[in-house]
């Protein structure tokens, strides 16, 4: 099993290929790779056969990739200007079970084809890794799926970024490009694939109670107007809580709630979306349950970079890592932190300088607790390395 990756901010689509197809090739010592993912801004990825390409020159079995406003390649994180991130992988005796999924809405519902199911493997799932377009793929049908037809498969990956409107998007499975829905991966076999989600934010003030709520509008907390708690919090909170605040307010829902004490991980963020100060609620960017405990959390860079250090550390701890495809939120990179390239060099300062590839996403994709949700403001990584026990 061997890993590759590389990027680059040449110019021209030619010369941007060319280059990260010698790179990898010196790289792999001459193996033809499995899989290949590659992403790249729309300054390239406008370009037509980009995906086949790569799968000629590299004598690829599998390629995915998707068009994305910035990139990022081993420690850099390509913000500006033209880019293009290719990450390779030799899996000997891994499953690689690619596909392109569609949607469609019918009497009976929205059917999703060309999607997987258990049927179809004939390896053990380890997890699938997915790109979407974010203005065609209804994300909760997507994981729905997946939970019923895949019980208990991770699901990482990411929305394409850098597009205004549908239609804009590219997403390239092989020699195919698509301007919608869904293309992805389902890897297994002899490979193991941890996940790390690094929310990146922290609780303030204390749990309440949702004592009701419509959907993904939480109308009281505790027995009050939603947004009476929350003005209470800003009133009683530090100065320095009270400008986090200002910055944007997020809701955690409990992940578990049997526990006597709340602490910082052990809820799944959800954005703030919109209020109602005429009734004082406030809609967030899940569904909601009356009875369910919540908190709200606020995220500056220092939450972000203590979370994601954490939690990939404890990933660590399970053996040494050959590879990892990092999907990062939009909002992150110089919008959050105040130095550039700051996931993709802690992940490589923690993690020893492994090959890594990926792009900042509209929407991540990654579990929180045995369950795959869609995030915002996320890290979402994928390691690569061998099993102790494969099959």
């Amino acid at each position: 099993m061997r890993f590759a990756s590389t990027g680059n901010q040449l110019p021209t689509m030619t010369d941007a290929v060319t280059e990260a197809v010698s790179q990898l090739r010196q790289q792999l010592q001459g193996a033809e790779p499995d899989l290949v993912f590659f992403f790249a801004t729309p300054h390239h990825g406008t370009s037509p056969g980009i995906g086949g390409q790569l799968q000629m020159a590299l004598g690829a079995r599998v390629v995915l990739g998707c068009t994305a406003e910035s990139v990022l390649a081993n420690h850099e994180e390509y913000e500006n200007g033209p880019a293009l991130s290719v990450w390779a992988a030799v899996l000997p005796g891994s499953m690689i079970e690619a596909f392109h999924i569609t949607f469609e809405r019918t009497p009976d519902g929205l059917l999703a084809t060309g999607a997987p199911s258990a049927e179809t493997l004939d390896q053990t799932p380890r997890a699938a890794i997915l790109l979407g377009d974010p203005f065609t793929c209804p994300v909760d049908s997507l994981l729905g799926h997946f939970a019923a037809e895949i019980p208990g498969l991770p699901v990482l990956g990411g929305m394409a970024s850098g597009a205004s409107a549908p239609g804009e998007n590219r997403l390239y499975l092989n020699d195919q490009e698509y301007d919608h829905g869904v293309v992805g991966v389902v890897l297994g076999g002899a490979i193991q694939i941890r996940s790390v989600v690094s929310q990146g934010c922290r609780p303030v003030g204390q749990p309440y109670v949702v004592t009701r709520s419509n959907r993904n509008v939480i109308q009281e907390l505790g027995g009050r107007p939603a947004l009476e708690q929350l003005n209470q919090l800003y009133r009683e909170s530090s100065p320095e809580v009270r400008h986090l605040i200002q910055q944007g307010i997020h809701v955690g829902i409990a992940i578990s709630e049997f526990r006597e004490r709340f602490e910082r991980g052990d809820f799944l963020i959800a954005n703030f979306v919109g209020a109602d100060r005429e009734h004082g609620s406030m809609a967030i960017g899940h569904l909601i349950r009356t009875g369910q405990t919540v908190q709200f959390h606020v995220r500056d860079a220092n939450t972000a970079d203590e979370d994601l250090r954490s939690l990939l550390t404890q990933a660590l701890a399970g053996g040494a890592v050959t590879g990892g495809l990092l999907f990062s939120c939009n909002g992150r990179g110089t919008r959050l932190f105040a130095t550039p390239h700051h996931d993709a060099r802690t992940i490589q300062e923690l993690a020893g300088g492994v090959p890594l590839a990926g792009f900042f996403a509209q929407g991540e994709l990654g579990p929180v607790a045995g369950r795959n949700y869609i995030h915002g403001y996320t890290a979402s990584l994928a390691l690569f390395s061998l099993p102790e026990n494969p099959g």
